[in-house]
């Protein structure tokens, strides 16, 4: 099973998302509370920790993401689907990122992606961060001199962040799927990530960089 613990302000809120993961039969609802503080009193140690972005104030608890992510996966549910929440969540290590529009199956399977030590962000959230790299596409940003990844591994790199598995990939690069693996390998092995979550949440950061260009 599971274990997962609420954290939302809003009591009817919390209702509702006890209500949309009881009926999955893997989930169990270990802890639902109004605070970070109110979850450490619980003492619970859940798999997934389902974090409200806004508790009651005005800015976003990017602070809460970095510390909970120390107890459990983190996955952020919040009324705001603005890219500078998206990215500055996955920057502290969030594992993932829905918006409160989401219906129940979306829920439930981003819960057990999280869990499963993969990256979930809700269709809503990969269209706007797709357009934001229509935008601010890899030929457009250009290559760095100093960083470690060669323009192919970037551009690899940011189409898979767009959510593209790996053959999808290798046909808008126009190369094999087997040459995308060989990038995928080496950004691996520069950036230190060990798996596709990470792999995602690096992509996204360089997206954030990006925007600063």
């Amino acid at each position: 099973m599971i274990q997962v613990t609420i954290i939302d302000d809003h009591p009817v809120a919390r209702r509702g998302l006890e209500s949309m993961l009881g009926d999955a039969g893997d989930i169990v609802v270990a802890a639902s509370v109004s605070s970070p503080a109110g979850f450490a009193a619980e003492g619970t140690s859940p798999d997934v920790i389902l974090l409200d972005l806004y508790l009651g104030t005005d800015e976003p608890c990017l602070d809460a993401v970095g510390q909970l992510r120390a107890a459990a996966r983190v996955l952020v549910i919040s009324a705001s689907g603005r890219p500078a929440d998206v990215l500055g969540a996955i920057r502290v290590g969030a594992s993932g990122y829905v918006t409160k529009e989401v219906g129940a199956g979306m829920l439930v399977s981003a819960v057990r992606t999280v869990a499963g030590g993969g990256f979930a962000l809700s269709s809503q959230l990969a269209d706007i961060l797709q357009s934001e790299l229509t935008r601010n596409p890899p030929e457009a940003a250009g290559h760095q001199p100093g960083t470690l990844l060669s323009p192919r591994e970037e551009q690899a790199l940011d189409l898979i962040a767009r959510g593209f598995t790996h053959a999808q990939t290798a046909r808008r690069m126009g190369v094999s799927k087997a040459t995308v693996d060989t990038y995928v390998e080496r950004v691996r092995a520069k950036l230190q990530v060990r798996n596709k979550a990470e792999l995602t949440r690096v992509a996204l950061l360089r997206l954030a960089s990006g925007e600063k260009r």
